[in-house]
């Protein structure tokens, strides 16, 4: 009977401890364009010479602490933009990105969006992007 007492006492200690402990889930961060209204679909994907096309970028922390973020821009290692974000647990920014070429680019080229993250005790890598993204466009 003892054994019996102990074993339920100890299970419903298990049970309750299970239920108040909060769960940690997967650590990530989610990275991503949409076109000008704001859909997975109108990516500008043809430009003429100083014709702006318009993306918005979206970055949500699902790292479970503060997190700081660099988003750079570019096309064959060329910077067309930066940004820093910094975000809490759950947190989330859009912002419109707006991107034109000069007359000398012409052809069909990648445009790379870039995400850093700093860790709490580093600085940013600059070298290996956290996450990355492409356009194709043709300029014209």
């Amino acid at each position: 009977t003892v054994l019996l007492i102990i074993a339920i006492v100890t299970a419903a200690a298990l049970t309750i401890y299970v239920i108040i402990t909060p769960k940690k889930g997967e650590e990530f961060t989610e990275f991503y364009i949409l076109g000008e209204e704001g859909n997975a679909s109108g990516y500008p994907s043809s430009l003429s010479a100083g014709e702006e096309g318009e993306v918005i970028v979206g970055v949500v922390n699902h790292e479970y602490e503060p997190a700081t973020y660099l988003f750079r821009a570019e096309i064959e290692n060329k910077t067309f933009g930066e940004r820093n974000v910094q975000l809490a647990h759950n947190e989330t920014v859009e912002f419109p990105f707006t991107f034109s070429v000069s007359g000398g680019e012409k052809g069909k080229k990648k445009l790379d969006f870039l995400l850093f993250r700093q860790n709490q005790s580093e600085s940013i890598n600059l070298t290996a992007p956290y996450r990355e993204l492409h356009l194709w466009i043709d300029f014209r």
